[in-house]
C-alpha cells in the first residue's frame, strides 16, 4: 500500500453511514453458509441491519456479535435487540476484541476494508485469524474498483485480486451483491 493510500484510508470514516439501501441483502445471505447454532461477527455493523438478518438464521442456539466504533449506532442497536441473540459492542476489528479465540464461524465485513491503513490491515488479519474457528469463513463486501456515483476514491478501493493479496486466506467465492458491490468469501 502506498503512503498516499495510507493517508487517504486514515482520513476515510464511515461514522454512522449505512450501505443498506445499496446492497442486495438476499443475494448476500444466499451466498453465506449460515446455519442455526452458529456464531457470527458483523464487524463494522453500522446500524446492525445485517446482524439482525444473521440472528434470524443462527436461531436461538446461535449468537451474533455486532461490532462498530460508532458508539451512537451501537447504543441504538442495543436498545433495539434486547432479548435477542445479538450482542452489540463498541470496538474495531483492527484491534483485539473481547471475543474468545477460535469462537467465530463467520466474520462479515461490509464496506470498511477500503478504509484500512497498512497497519490496520495487519491488525485486521491478526484478529480475524485469532477469532475464526478452524473451518470458519470471512466474508468481505466491497465497492468495485471502478468509477461509481458514490464511494471512496478509486486508489483506496480493493479489487478481488487486491483482496486476495492482502487478506491472506483462501478465497472460496466471489459474487456480485449489487450493481457496484461484490462479496468475496475466504476460508480460514
Amino acid at each position: 500500500m502506498s503512503e498516499h493510500r495510507n493517508a487517504a484510508a486514515e482520513k476515510h470514516c464511515h461514522g454512522g453511514k449505512s450501505s443498506e439501501s445499496l446492497l442486495n441483502k438476499a443475494q448476500i445471505l444466499a451466498n453465506l453458509p449460515i446455519t442455526p447454532g452458529q456464531v457470527v461477527l458483523d464487524a463494522g455493523c453500522g446500524n446492525g441491519y445485517m446482524a439482525k438478518e444473521f440472528a434470524e438464521r443462527t436461531g436461538k442456539a446461535g449468537r451474533v456479535y455486532a461490532l462498530d466504533p460508532h458508539a451512537p449506532s451501537i447504543e441504538a442497536l442495543k436498545a433495539e435487540v434486547v432479548g435477542r441473540n445479538i450482542e452489540a459492542f463498541v470496538g474495531k476489528i483492527t484491534e483485539k476484541t473481547q471475543l474468545e479465540a477460535s469462537s467465530i464461524d463467520l466474520i462479515y465485513v461490509s464496506t470498511v476494508i477500503h478504509g484500512f491503513s497498512d497497519s490496520d490491515m495487519e491488525k485486521f488479519r491478526e484478529e480475524v485469524t485469532r477469532l475464526l474457528k478452524p473451518d470458519g469463513r470471512l466474508a468481505v463486501v466491497e465497492i468495485k474498483k471502478e468509477e461509481t456515483p458514490f464511494g471512496p476514491p478509486l486508489h483506496i478501493r480493493f479489487s478481488p485480486e487486491d483482496l486476495k493479496q492482502v487478506i491472506g486466506l483462501k478465497p472460496v467465492l466471489l459474487v456480485d451483491v449489487a450493481e457496484h458491490f461484490y462479496m468475496q468469501v475466504f476460508a480460514s
